[in-house]
């Protein structure tokens, strides 16, 4: 009877010209829901630190140079009361036995509340580091060191003529400091440009960087005294007293040309990217200059962040599969990111993904709280980002169900190994068609940023699944050593249903491929059998009224564009309807460019064009020229 029922309903529905279609593939929402704390009118939240107190209050400092805590923080109607204000540009927050460290630019600075009334009364200086006043001095921190001393990070400033170079101006701009409790000041690592997110994670000092110059993209490093991160600025002070590093700027000049060139009036030309030229890449540096320390994990820019913020560890028992994993906050892109994590022969490497967007402004700072929210600290004052909200302070909270996700990415002599949170469909599994591996690298220039470069796509050799459906092992073709590589899952469901990933794309960083046996490569299934071919019917010549239409012309279909616009992360930054990081594709199809105009702007955008979104676009010459026409005149559609 309940058969004869849904029949009677789908005959209706397709009578009366419904489209019946299967139930969409949850999304990140369904799973972690986004809240606000409900702040007093009048507060502006511009955080820059947070911390947990060990009864439960949360600490917040504010750019704007106040400190909170708040009560009950996780309830309905928290109650903020003042602690500290008068501060300079707080970044960061850390509390112990009854006191609040904060960083402000100059100084590390312990708050102390003497006479019990809740409010502080004694500001003591911990430590301080030159300034030169320029805007761009941030510090950040103070992160607790497996050692018991404070972890600071130095921003650089920029040159007055060349104002897109990185300078340090002053002692120590661009490096990882150690603040020991007696306020001495020990230089550990150096070749930081815009360090905003120093971490201490299981115990091994890390740290997160923006794109820039000399920094082709986002990343997550791990640092080790006398590490140099790429930014040479910070060489400036590589040979004061105590110092871990023993390079100079002249021995890196010999190796990365700093392309300091002028024009006929004397004055410096800023360094473009210049296609097909010939480039050196960080890793190939490093065999002149071993100093240099790779990242852990490069987070592609525009893909996973544009301004990578704070790095936080989900403690284990927290959010089912994910304990014990890294999140990365972003500020530009206003959303977190994931990151698995694995050692091979003693060097970090592994994979970065995306996990939860949509904050109403930029993300800059997390913190835990007992019942396993996340709180989410945000500002975007002078910077930019997708939440278009000034400030903000927010909790991510897991409805305690699991999202089909992958779970971890290890690294093999041959390919990879994919854990995923449910099994996976075995057919789909199987099929090498759910697959997309590509990789690529980045120039090491003085140019702000860099495209992907010598872009490969892999092939998948053999594919194995674990008997219980969690696992899956690809191997390819070949695998590049400190490539990144791209692993996508377009293909692959959810058993017992049509489920997609929530995140179908993951970014492995492969530092170093770790030795033992390949895969047995096995035959792999055969395609369904063809029908035989049939003769080629005769083409009846067209009509007047019904003219050919060149292949050129045709938009693609939207499952075509979908997946275009995925494969050249183009939806990282873009939405149909929407703006995000950068204009929606409506409104860029009013603009009424042709389609080979887009093209053009695809592989060198004119931000000028977009006075009012604070991120530029970087250049996308990856992307091939058919692929990017498709896009081009798929998005002139939109417009008719």
């Amino acid at each position: 009877m309940l058969v004869k029922h849904i029949r009677l309903i789908l005959g209706l529905c397709l009578g009366l010209g419904y489209s019946v279609q299967a139930q969409e593939s949850p999304k990140e929402e369904d799973f972690f829901k986004i809240v606000r704390v409900p702040a007093p009118e009048g507060t502006l939240l511009e955080v820059g630190g947070l911390g947990m107190l060990p009864n439960g209050n949360l600490g917040v400092a504010t750019r704007r140079g106040d400190v909170y805590v708040v009560e009950n923080p996780t309830s309905a109607r928290p109650y903020f009361r003042k602690f500290a204000s008068g501060l300079h540009e707080i970044l960061g927050l850390h509390y112990e036995e009854g006191s609040f460290y904060v960083v402000q630019r100059g100084e590390l600075t312990r708050l102390r509340d003497m006479d019990s009334d809740g409010k502080a009364d004694y500001y003591e200086t911990v430590a301080s580091w030159p300034l030169s006043a320029h805007y761009h001095e941030y510090s950040f921190g103070p992160k607790l060191a497996p050692d018991n001393t404070f972890l600071v990070t130095t921003n650089v400033a920029f040159g007055d003529q060349e104002w897109w170079r990185g300078e340090s101006r002053v002692p120590y701009r661009g490096w990882t400091l150690k603040v020991h409790r007696d306020g001495r000041i020990e230089p550990y690592a150096t070749g930081m440009r815009s360090p905003a997110g120093p971490g201490v994670l299981n115990g091994e000092i890390f740290y997160t960087e923006n794109q820039g110059d000399y920094m082709a993209s986002g990343g997550l490093w791990h640092l080790e005294k006398g590490d140099f991160s790429g930014h040479p600025a910070g060489l400036s002070w590589a040979q004061t007293e105590g110092s871990p590093i023993e390079m100079t700027t002249a021995e890196f000049n010999e190796v990365v040309d700093p392309q300091k060139v002028k024009d006929e009036n004397g004055r410096y030309i800023k360094p473009e990217n210049v296609q097909d030229d010939n480039f050196i890449t960080l890793y190939e540096a490093k065999e002149s200059l071993p100093e240099i320390k790779l990242p852990a994990v490069w987070l592609p820019h525009g893909i996973h962040g544009i301004s990578n913020s704070e790095p936080l560890v989900i403690p284990e028992g927290y959010w089912g599969p994910f304990g014990g994993q890294i999140l990365v906050g972003d500020q530009g892109q206003s959303k977190i990111m994931r990151i698995m994590l694995e050692q091979v022969n003693g060097v970090y490497q592994g994979a970065s993904i995306d996990f939860r967007s949509g904050f109403q402004s930029g993300v800059l700072r997390m913190a835990f709280a007992e019942d396993q929210s996340l709180f989410v600290g945000e500002t975007n004052r002078g910077w930019g980002s997708a939440g278009d909200a000034n400030e903000g302070l927010q909790r991510l909270i897991w409805n305690r169900q699991v999202p089909f996700e992958i779970r971890d990415i290890k690294a093999k002599p041959d390919g990879f190994e994919i854990e995923f949170t449910h099994p996976v469909d075995q057919e789909s599994a199987m099929n090498k068609d759910s697959y997309f591996v590509g990789s690529f690298t980045y120039k090491y220039f003085p140019v702000y940023g860099s495209a992907p470069v010598r872009n490969e796509t892999h092939q998948i050799k053999g594919i194995r699944v674990s008997e219980d459906g969690m696992k899956v092992r690809i191997a390819l073709d070949t695998l590049y050593q400190y490539h990144v590589h791209r692993l996508s899952f377009p293909g692959i469901r959810e058993k017992g249903s049509s489920n997609e990933l929530v995140h179908m794309d993951a970014y492995y960083t492969l530092n170093e491929i770790p030795a033992g046996e390949k895969m047995e490569i096995k035959a792999m299934p055969k395609p369904v059998a063809q029908q035989p071919a049939q003769p080629t019917p005769v083409k009846k010549p067209a009509t007047p009224t019904q003219p050919t239409v060149r292949q050129t012309d045709q938009v693609v279909n939207e499952t075509e564009i979908k997946a275009l616009l995925t494969k050249n992360t183009c939806t990282a930054c873009h939405a149909t309807d929407k703006k995000q990081v950068g204009p929606g594709f409506k409104e860029i199809a009013e603009r009424r460019y042709s389609a080979e105009r887009i093209v053009e702007l695809i592989y060198n955008p004119e931000p000028e064009n977009w006075p009012d979104y604070a991120t530029p676009m970087p250049p996308m010459p990856q992307v091939p020229r058919e692929e990017a026409l498709k896009i081009a005149k798929w998005i002139n559609s939109l417009n008719d």
